[in-house]
């Protein structure tokens, strides 16, 4: 199936490269800096090297977003200012991000389904400190402190589990689940704009990663 799924897809951007119109699609070219993924592609990855990576943070990609690392590319041309680039480092395989921060070291980690994480944010409201609660304000704006790094830290634990893929400006992030029962769903970070994170799509039927990026392929050929 994800054969199927991938073919001809590379060289269709390819041939978006080839019009010389990145300025109508959104992060294929800036205006100011002059960057943009100008719709190229790394090079795909081989069998044994995605292999090798799901081995190094213990993870079986979704197989849509794997069949594209093996038949399209590893990262570059994609919604938003690009892709992550699935790449070996010094250290190992890792997602460099545009724009977003995938927390590695988390991605063994269950992500947090819709009902768990707003039973998470109501616990975390209802632990928010009253100034009458305390006897002194050095006391409550301590205490205060404390809760907002664990604001923080819920922020982070929000991203448990998924791989950041793309950035749209603003702070929006996309991310693809890797583990838990929202595995193989596109998600969206919408804190910057306190939406939180949400999926893409419906509670009854969500959008995976295949449908995401063919989606965006066919609005920039319809664009350029």
């Amino acid at each position: 199936m994800e054969t199927t799924m991938w073919s001809g897809v590379r060289e269709r951007v390819e041939a978006l490269a080839r019009t010389g119109r990145t300025w109508d699609v959104l992060g294929a070219w800036d205006r100011y800096g002059g960057t943009g993924h100008h719709f190229r592609l790394a090079a795909p990855l081989s069998e044994p090297e995605v292999t090798e990576a799901e081995t190094r943070w213990g993870v079986s990609l979704p197989e849509d977003y794997r069949g594209f690392l093996l038949q399209v590319g590893a990262g570059g041309a994609g919604p938003g200012y690009g892709l992550s680039t699935l790449h070996r480092t010094g250290t190992g395989w890792e997602w460099t991000d545009v724009g977003g921060e995938t927390r590695h070291e988390a991605l063994t980690v269950a992500f947090p389904t819709s009902e768990e994480r707003v039973r998470r944010l109501a616990e975390h409201e209802a632990r928010e400190p009253t100034r009458s609660g305390f006897a002194t304000r050095e006391a409550f704006e301590a205490a205060y402190r404390v809760w907002r790094d664990a604001d923080d830290e819920l922020f982070d634990t929000s991203s448990d589990g998924a791989v950041c893929l793309s950035h749209e400006g603003c702070g929006h992030c996309l991310w693809l689940v890797v583990t838990g029962p929202e595995r193989g769903s596109m998600w969206v970070d919408g804190f910057s704009a306190d939406g939180g994170f949400r999926p893409l799509g419906t509670p009854h039927e969500r959008v995976g990663f295949a449908d995401w990026y063919l989606d965006w392929v066919i609005r920039a050929e319809t664009a350029v």
